[in-house]
């Protein structure tokens, strides 16, 4: 083989070697391929048995979420998370209490299959009829090329949960309608769906560049709020995602390399 044949075969292995990397990334942090349960399971519980002062919105246990529908997986309205999780949260709520504001979450453990319906829905033509509310601003076939959805996902693990802050006393959220009139998740506060929810920015798993952490276009108000979130979340042992405000994982999750397809329902924990 010449030289210059054999620069050109190193780069070529090295291109692959990129793409191979670039494929294995997901929307969350990239983690080896999903494994199946151990024998003794994974331990979850009930968030709600462990602090029912924790509000929740599970979203995907109901038809208002991206895709339109209740999620594969998601039999009743539940958060479920690993034991050492839930008590991680337990603390973070005391020190939101303690500044006049609840948590509130809207997904914890999730199934394998409601991560893969998640990708067969962006292959199915049309059914899109929660764009304007949840991806105002791009296809849905570009959901996965553009990293707003993927798998595995971390919550599969059962240590991952999408939160938000409800000032005290929560004021009632809205009640959504299937069929109402959508807003998109990037207008004002004043406008979009009232969950309850102080002010993000945007609605929760909105799917556009002003849910990342760090956007410089969204008011004040809501950059100090998210703040104040990640520093509650991180302080409590969480790690963020900085693409989504909402998002964070226990750093010390018992269950770093195993993903979960268990159905969220009760009993699904112990």
């Amino acid at each position: 083989m010449t030289g210059t044949a054999a620069v050109r075969g190193w780069l070529a292995a090295a291109v692959a070697a990129v793409a191979l990397v670039v494929a294995g990334c997901t929307r969350d942090e990239p983690h080896p391929a999903p494994t199946s349960p151990t024998r003794a399971g994974p331990g979850f519980v009930v968030l709600s048995d462990v602090d029912h002062r924790i509000l929740t919105d599970i979203r995907y246990a109901t038809a208002h979420n991206f895709v339109g529908r209740r999620i594969a997986g998601y039999q009743e309205p539940l958060c479920l998370l690993t034991a050492r999780a839930a008590e991680a949260l337990r603390a973070v709520q005391e020190a939101a209490l303690a500044v006049g504001r609840s948590l509130k979450v809207y997904d914890c453990y999730r199934p394998q299959r409601a991560t893969e319906d998640f990708i067969d829905w962006t292959g199915q033509p049309g059914q899109d009829g929660m764009k304007t509310e949840f991806y105002p601003r791009v296809a849905k076939t570009q959901l996965v090329e553009r990293g707003y959805l993927g798998a595995p996902s971390a919550h599969s693990r059962g240590s991952t949960v999408d939160v938000t802050l409800v000032d005290l006393p929560a004021p009632e959220p809205s009640r959504y309608e299937p069929g109402q009139p959508l807003v998109a998740c990037t207008a004002e506060a004043g406008q979009r769906f009232a969950d309850a929810s102080v002010d993000m920015g945007t609605g929760f798993d909105c799917f556009d560049p002003l849910s990342h952490v760090d956007a410089d276009r969204v008011s004040a108000i809501a950059r100090e709020n998210r703040r104040q979130l990640r520093q509650l979340m991180v302080d409590g042992g969480f790690v963020g995602y900085d693409r989504e405000w909402w998002h964070f994982r226990y750093r010390d999750e018992p269950w770093p390399d195993t993903y979960f397809d268990l159905p969220v329902a009760r009993s699904s924990a112990g």
